[in-house]
C-alpha cells in the first residue's frame, strides 16, 4: 500500500464533504497535511481517472465528479496502488540448488497476489459515502 492511496482517499472524502465546491490544492493540501505539490500529483492520476474535475484560475481547484456512493476504495486503489503489496525484492533464485531458495519468489508471489485480491475485494464494499459517514459518526460520539 502506498501512501498516495490515503491521500487520494483523504482528499476525495473532502471534495465528496464539501459538495459541488471546489477546492484547491492548498485546502485539500492543509487538510491532509501534506505539501500542494503533492496533492497536485495525486489529484492529476484522479482528474485521468474520472474521479475529479478541475478548474483554473483564482476560484479554481478540485470538485468531486462522482457519486461518492458509487465510487469505490478499490476504484482508488486501482488507479492509484494496484500492484503495490507485491515487494520490489524478495528472496531466494529460481537457479538456486535449494527445493526452498529456488521456489521462494515463486510461492510469495502468489502469496501476495491472492492477497492483493482479497485486499481489493474488501474495498469494493467501501464507498466514499461509507468512510464519510464514518467521519461523522466519530464526530457526534465526540460531541
Amino acid at each position: 500500500m502506498n501512501s498516495e492511496f490515503t491521500i487520494a482517499v483523504h482528499s476525495l472524502v473532502l471534495l465528496a464533504y464539501l459538495p459541488g465546491r471546489m477546492a484547491s490544492s492548498e485546502t485539500i493540501a492543509e487538510n491532509v497535511q501534506t505539501n500542494p505539490a503533492r496533492i497536485r500529483k495525486v489529484m492529476g492520476v484522479l482528474r485521468r481517472s474520472g474521479f475529479v474535475e478541475t478548474r483554473e484560475g483564482m476560484r479554481g481547484g478540485y470538485r468531486l465528479a462522482v457519486e461518492p456512493g458509487e465510487v469505490t476504495l478499490g476504484d482508488i486503489y486501482r488507479a492509484m496502488a494496484a500492484g503495490s503489496l507485491m515487494p520490489t525484492w524478495c528472496s531466494g533464485d529460481p537457479e538456486m540448488d535449494c527445493v526452498v531458495g529456488s521456489n521462494m519468489r515463486k510461492v510469495m508471489d502468489g502469496i501476495f497476489c491472492e492477497a492483493e485480491k482479497r485486499l481489493e475485494s474488501y474495498l469494493d464494499s467501501v464507498t466514499i459515502q461509507h468512510v464519510l459517514a464514518r467521519i461523522r459518526e466519530c464526530r457526534e460520539r465526540r460531541a
